[in-house]
């Protein structure tokens, strides 16, 4: 089966890839199902994964349902599964909100968003779920969504991906129930993407630049903003929004054709904008991190991010991987007025490293893990004896874990201690 998946693929798969493959393999194989959490970089290749788990369910006669949490990454993965299996007889319907009753009808593969949840469909016999940016899904939509395909005694095998690159002491810790894999290489061919700071006396030189590179190389600009209006909040009186930055861009860049993306955008007027900025009608996209999951344009080479200092070094590096995806020199420009040494070390590191894991594992050490089962982003909680870097000792407080409750009958009054018994 292996064999026959990678006949189908125009491209040699990454030996991270077939390691994943492999691990995926023992678990179809297993007598439990799979609960395994995929993380890899933006444009590492996870899809392909999802495809070939797809394809195994496929050959044995099961259905495969894909949940992804935009319309925009759904019909991404929608178009890239319709290529991968042009050549074979696996149906695949796209299902979200804008899906009318009359299209529902049972195929192979199903990729959706929400919709998936609240339709009425055909999932009478699926084998395997795959959530797409599973942080974006509720806990409840997730559960929801693999109780609704579950039949009898028949339990989906289940994989979350995501290209959130996740400490991996804290997803050890708080995905403590999947089991973890990592694609920590990128396809053969990828050009490094340039990542340049660029100080506010110096952004008229850098808007030049960015014009000239439109007008010779034809390529397109995303320009990133952290908030989509104005605060009068004085601690944001600096940050950058994103409709205030579309009409100076506008005023700036009159030869060029710019638009205006963010949260707030309807779903059928998004579609609209991203499909002319995909065919190159529009130039310059001034957006919010809207489009941090899911846009997959090659020709756009340049992305400007305003008031970088505001973000983490992982979102950084998720917008960054929204650049880099053709056969051009691609750049990331970091425009931030902060004086900050801490501020410049940090954009620093996203100067001289490529890894997203790297940069996270950095960003932990530098900002705190925040609340890890809470609401606070950033910062340093208190813990007594350990240390959210020390991934050994973690490593070996989830083994021991696991051997705890393997061996229940054993450890009973331990176990009573960490988990007290609930009253009925």
């Amino acid at each position: 089966t292996i064999t026959d998946f990678y006949k189908l693929l125009p491209f040699t798969l990454t030996n991270s890839q077939k390691q994943v493959i492999a691990e995926i393999n023992i678990d179809f194989a297993a007598n439990i199902p799979m609960n395994r959490l995929l993380e890899g970089d933006v444009g590492s290749g996870k899809t392909v994964i999802a495809a070939y788990g797809a394809y195994l369910a496929f050959k044995n006669g099961y259905q495969t349902i894909i949940m992804a949490p935009t319309q925009i990454l759904a019909n991404q993965h929608f178009t890239t599964l319709n290529t991968i299996f042009s050549k074979t007889d696996i149906t695949i319907s796209l299902l979200t909100s804008q899906t009318s009753k009359q299209k529902l009808k049972k195929t192979d593969i199903t990729v959706g968003t929400h919709a998936l949840i609240h339709k009425k469909t055909s999932f009478d016999n699926v084998a395997f779920i795959v959530i797409d940016e599973q942080h974006r899904f509720g806990v409840e939509q997730r559960k929801h969504l693999i109780s609704g395909a579950t039949k009898e005694s028949k339990v989906p095998h289940v994989l979350t991906m995501t290209a959130t690159p996740i400490p991996r002491t804290i997803a050890l810790t708080v995905y403590g129930d999947l089991t973890l894999s990592t694609i920590n290489e990128m396809p053969k061919g990828r050009i490094p993407i340039k990542t340049i700071i660029v100080i506010e006396r110096k952004r008229k030189d850098a808007y030049d630049w960015i014009a000239k590179q439109i007008t010779l190389q034809k390529i397109q600009v995303y320009v990133v903003c952290p908030l989509i209006d104005e605060s009068l909040d004085e601690t944001f009186k600096n940050v950058k929004s994103a409709k205030a930055q579309y009409e100076k861009i506008k005023e700036y860049f009159k030869q060029f054709n710019v638009e205006l993306l963010h949260g707030k955008t309807k779903a059928s007027e998004k579609e609209v904008i991203i499909t002319r900025f995909r065919e190159n009608n529009t130039q310059i996209l001034v957006t919010t991190p809207v489009i941090e999951v899911g846009i997959d344009i090659p020709n756009a080479t340049i992305m400007l991010i305003e008031t970088a200092d505001r973000f983490g070094l992982a979102s950084l590096h998720q917008l960054r991987g929204r650049v880099g995806r053709g056969d051009k020199k691609s750049f990331c420009l970091l425009f931030t007025k902060s004086a900050s040494v801490a501020t410049k070390q940090r954009l620093a590191a996203m100067e001289s490293n490529k890894s997203g894991f790297e940069l996270a594992e950095l960003d932990l050490q530098m900002r705190g893990p925040g609340e890890v089962l809470g609401t606070q982003q950033h910062g340093f909680s208190e813990l007594k004896i350990a240390s959210w870097q020390d991934s050994a000792l973690i490593k070996k407080t989830r083994e021991a874990a696991d051997y705890l409750f393997a061996n229940e009958k054993n450890f009973k009054s331990t176990i009573n201690e960490i988990v007290p018994k609930q009253e009925n």
